[in-house]
């Protein structure tokens, strides 16, 4: 048996009578879907339900999942501690998918800190159902900050363990929508907002769950959605089957979007195997950029693979350009992984005897020294992208009106302290963003006085 049922649901306390007190009555097109969701669910009986909320425990590179016997909840932070929750664990399947991602060696389980207590993006959804169906015990997965492909990953690790273990589950992937769709919402107003709410329902009203890992990530962060890698996955966990999905209801009369759709598996269908078909893509164009890539890069990649895979730092090899080995300069090394940061370290000023000796090391710190990451395992080596910058001599700056965010690195120094930043960064748009950045990973307040210096950059990529 695998996974017999799946829904994109929203969260909104608003939604419960007892909270929204009459509220609740300008969503009564969600709450009608969301009724029909609970009676579809009822009449499947699943012995499990296994809910995504990003509201429960939240890490940037782990997944946690709600450990123990169960675990008890009430909508008493909305004021309404009357409606109250006491649910059973499924602590069967919850051990096979940290089993299964052990052995894979890949970051979900039930380690770090214990939820306390139910959030609201897992009692909505049990509200409704509650009302229909209650024969069943329960499966809390929080999202993270990891890549969506991730998010899929674990949805495929869910339906594995589902299936070894013969369950009978459904699973509700709960998330609102944009939270930025009207100018007298709550959160106001930004343009990707209605584009988000457009895009996501459209993608799932077709199922085309490959689409999803098309949402750029500063454009969710700006729409600013709530229940992407939720529905991520969900994706996941229907891998490789054929799926009749329908949308029930959309609506964002609150400032914020409500989106329900139902999804029905059906029968296996290899054409949406969606994580398979994007990995093939992607070895093929790194594996193409890579061909192409300029002695600096090599070197990088070198450098990186040789440490991950024996913790060994290669020597300057034969044969580099005499730039890299006649001259001396300070360097940084950036790794991405499916298109985010997944380590970044350098030098400003020389610190070896040659360029090449920078990037080496570089290389190998970046790869497994970035505090803010995990070392790289050698199994993400296939899936990095490395960029190597040159930095020029710094020059001392009089004011922020001599910088240019896309031409120029910036360093700003207060005694001891000092915060760099590369020029021509994604996200990064402003002068006064890129100054604010440094200041933070320095340490320096952002009234304190500071001089200020300004670098060229060569980019290798």
């Amino acid at each position: 048996m695998a996974v017999i049922g799946a829904y994109m649901v929203p969260h909104p306390p608003l939604i419960v009578p007892e909270v929204g007190r009459g509220g609740e009555r300008q969503i009564e097109t969600t709450t009608a879907a969301y009724t029909r969701v609970a009676q579809e669910i009822a009449a499947l009986k699943p012995e499990t339900v296994i809910v995504s909320s990003p509201h429960t425990t939240l890490y940037s590179d782990y997944f946690h999942i709600s450990p123990g016997k169960g675990a008890r909840g009430s909508f008493a932070q909305f004021s309404a501690p009357q409606v109250r929750f006491k649910e059973q664990y499924d602590e069967e399947l919850v051990k096979a998918i940290e089993r299964i991602a052990a052995a894979e060696d890949f970051p979900a389980g039930t380690l770090g800190q214990r939820a306390p207590e139910l959030d609201h993006g897992t009692m909505v959804p049990l509200y409704f159902i509650r009302q229909f169906y209650s024969d069943f015990r329960l499966v809390r997965i929080g999202l993270s900050g990891l890549p969506l492909e991730d998010h899929y990953r674990l949805g495929q690790i869910v339906q594995q363990a589902v299936s070894e273990l013969d369950r009978r589950a459904v699973y509700i992937a709960s998330g609102d929508l944009s939270h930025k769709l009207q100018s007298c919402g709550p959160y106001g107003f930004a343009p990707e907002g209605p584009q988000y709410d457009a895009r996501i329902m459209d993608v799932c009203a077709r199922a085309a769950f490959g689409e999803l890992f098309d949402f750029d990530e500063s454009f969710c962060d700006r729409a600013a959605e709530c229940g992407h890698r939720s529905f991520v996955i969900m994706a996941g966990a229907l891998d490789g089957m054929g799926v009749e999905a329908k949308q029930l209801s959309h609506e964002d009369v609150t400032g914020v979007g409500y989106g329900v759709c139902t999804f029905r598996p059906t029968e296996t269908d290899d054409s949406r195997k969606f994580l398979e078909k994007r990995q093939r893509a992607e070895a093929e164009r790194l594996t193409e950029e890579r061909g192409a890539c300029d002695p600096w890069v090599q070197l990088a990649r070198e450098s990186v693979e040789s440490y991950v895979r024996h913790r060994k730092m290669i020597d300057v090899p034969d044969g580099l350009p005499a730039e890299l080995t006649d001259t001396r300069a300070g360097a940084f090394v950036s790794i991405h992984k499916q298109g985010r940061l997944r380590g970044c370290i350098g030098t400003i000023a020389p610190t070896q005897g040659s360029l090449a000796e920078e990037i080496i090391r570089n290389a190998v710190s970046a790869s497994s020294r970035d505090p803010r990451f995990h070392p790289i395992r050698p199994d993400e080596l296939p899936w990095l992208e490395i960029n190597v910058d040159v930095l020029g001599e710094p020059e001392d700056i009089a004011s922020e009106a001599e910088l240019d965010v896309k031409r120029y690195g910036v360093i700003v120094t207060k005694g001891g302290r000092r915060g760099l930043l590369l020029p021509d960064l994604d996200g990064v748009d402003t002068v006064e963003q890129q100054v604010a950045i440094a200041r933070q990973k320095a340490g320096i307040g952002p009234n304190e006085t500071v001089t200020l210096q300004r670098f060229e950059v060569v980019r290798h990529t």
